[in-house]
């Protein structure tokens, strides 16, 4: 009996175990099958979970509640490759703790984007760091330029989103899309008219699109950059950078919570780019201009809490819409330090940044004029200045209403969604 009693007891156990093999391996499949049926725009590629400073980062899970456009082809290969290690491992395998990660964010401007990168291969200090190059569509162009770098680390990443990669769908120009001022009830169009009864115009609306998805995914989205707490400088793709940037910027990001308390950045160029600064023997703590400016964690948490404003505010300017409603929004004021003598120039007068005057250092039939003196070839701010205020800050303000464009609600949803891919 006691035998007959063991034998059933094992066969028992063992159609447990059975059971409990096939469960999984019908949850394995459903899985598969599930994923298959997923569009990419539904995933996130990453597979690790982590807590940052209070915040829970898990990457594989599902986008609950997103409404993210469906992705084609060549937005899922741009996504995939955005997981890719930096290239350059090799010549410049350690990077220096204390560096400020760059970003240069582009879009097809290559003319100006060369001169960029060859100012940036002379600036003292950047085989330091991790230059990371995020792309407002894809161009074959700008690519070779970019994968032409060989001063230091650089990653390269893809908005998988932006409009110049959907020709015929939103957030492109959709053929169902209302135009200038239709009205989408008579024409049974879509669309939201922004303020002045417009509808969105997608190669203009990518610029602020592109922003908020670059900062998101810098800050919270890159394994090489979801731990870093310490300052990010950007740039743009007509920004010429001086030799002594980086060196002076190392310079303010230390001085900076002494000299400065209230200053949420630092900035390598004036806030009026006609500007090449004061010349005086003194720090500058002024608004936030929207050339060379860095800003660490710790204030990109403030503005990612604005996400709400930051979406729906009628302005298709990112750094009006900081400007006008972002900034103001912290309770006091915003100010960046800065040297006195300019360490970046707005060198671009194509595109959408129009009307420099003839005396502005800017491209002219490939050239540019602008010469480099010998005190912005190496650090020109001393540890020993004051600093002088400019209390009263010119341009934007708070209740500015905006110039519009950015009215209809598929971009404020859009927007919102790049604020909630990480987190």
């Amino acid at each position: 009996m006691a035998s007959n009693g063991k034998l059933r007891t094992k066969e028992a156990a063992f159609r447990r175990f059975v059971s409990v093999v096939l469960l999984t391996l019908l949850g394995a499949l459903l899985v598969v099958l599930y994923l298959r049926s997923s569009s990419v725009s539904d995933l996130v590629i990453w597979e690790d979970v982590e807590v940052v400073g209070g915040v829970t980062f898990n990457y594989t899970q599902r986008r609950k509640g997103l409404t993210l456009p469906k992705q084609n082809e060549l937005s899922i290969m741009l996504e995939k490759r955005n997981q890719l290690p930096p290239r350059n491992l090799d010549l410049y395998p350690r990077l220096a703790k204390d560096r400020i990660v760059i970003v240069l964010y582009v879009h097809n401007r290559p003319q100006y984007l060369k001169l960029v990168v060859d100012s940036l291969a002379k600036v003292k200090g950047i085989s330091e760091t991790l230059l990371i190059v995020s792309h407002d569509g894809y161009f074959e162009e700008i690519n070779r330029i970019i994968e032409g770098i060989k001063f230091c680390q650089v990653k390269q990443i893809f908005a998988p989103f932006s409009p110049h990669i959907f020709p015929d769908s939103f957030p492109g120009a959709s053929p169902k899309d209302c135009k200038g001022k239709d009205d989408p009830d008579k024409l049974n169009c879509e669309g939201t008219r922004d303020q002045y009864g417009n509808h969105r115009s997608p190669k203009i609306l990518s610029l602020k699109h592109h922003w908020w998805w670059m900062m998101n995914t810098v800050w919270d989205g890159l394994k090489e950059t979801h731990l870093h707490v310490g300052h990010i400088l950007f740039i743009e793709e007509d920004h010429f950078i001086y030799p002594n940037a980086y060196r002076n910027l190392q310079i303010l990001t230390e001085l900076k919570p002494s000299k400065c308390p209230l200053c949420y950045a630092a900035n390598l160029a004036p806030s009026d780019v006609r500007s090449r600064g004061e010349g005086w023997e003194s720090l500058i703590a002024e608004k936030m201009g929207n050339i060379g400016y860095s800003f660490n964690r710790t204030v990109w948490t403030k503005i990612h809490a604005k996400a709400t404003e930051f979406c729906t505010f009628d302005e298709y300017n990112w750094d009006i819409t900081m400007w006008a409603t972002v900034y103001p929004s912290f309770g006091g004021p915003v100010y960046s330090l800065r040297g006195s003598r300019t360490s970046a120039v707005h060198i671009g007068k194509c595109g959408l940044h129009q009307g420099q005057r003839e005396l502005s250092a800017c491209i002219d039939n490939g050239s540019i004029n602008l010469k480099v003196a010998d005190v912005d070839k190496v650090p020109n701010i001393r540890r020993d200045w004051g600093v002088h205020e400019y209390r009263k800050q010119n341009g934007y303000q708070a209740g500015f209403k905006g110039w519009g464009g950015w009215g209809d609600t598929r971009d404020h949803q859009m927007c919102l969604d790049f604020a909630k891919m990480y987190r």
